[in-house]
């Protein structure tokens, strides 16, 4: 599966900090759950690309001059 690739999967996401000093997202979906720990600076670079992906499609969207709903 590539990013591109849609998926019937629903999950729950959580992001929060954990009492080690960690930033933990947590996925949770159909009978599995998946903790997933970063130290501050990878978070930071995580944040980063979050952020960098969601430019890219904003920018996407006031070219084709249409912008879509957030997906939920």
């Amino acid at each position: 599966m590539s990013i591109n690739s849609e998926s019937n999967i629903s999950a729950n996401l959580q992001v929060g900090p954990t009492d080690q000093g960690m930033v933990r997202i947590y996925v949770e979906a159909d009978g599995f759950d998946l903790p997933l720990d970063f130290d501050p600076e990878e978070a930071t670079e995580i944040a980063e690309e979050l952020m960098a992906a969601v430019e890219a499609v904003q920018a996407m969207g006031k070219k084709s001059g249409k912008s879509k709903p957030p997906r939920r």
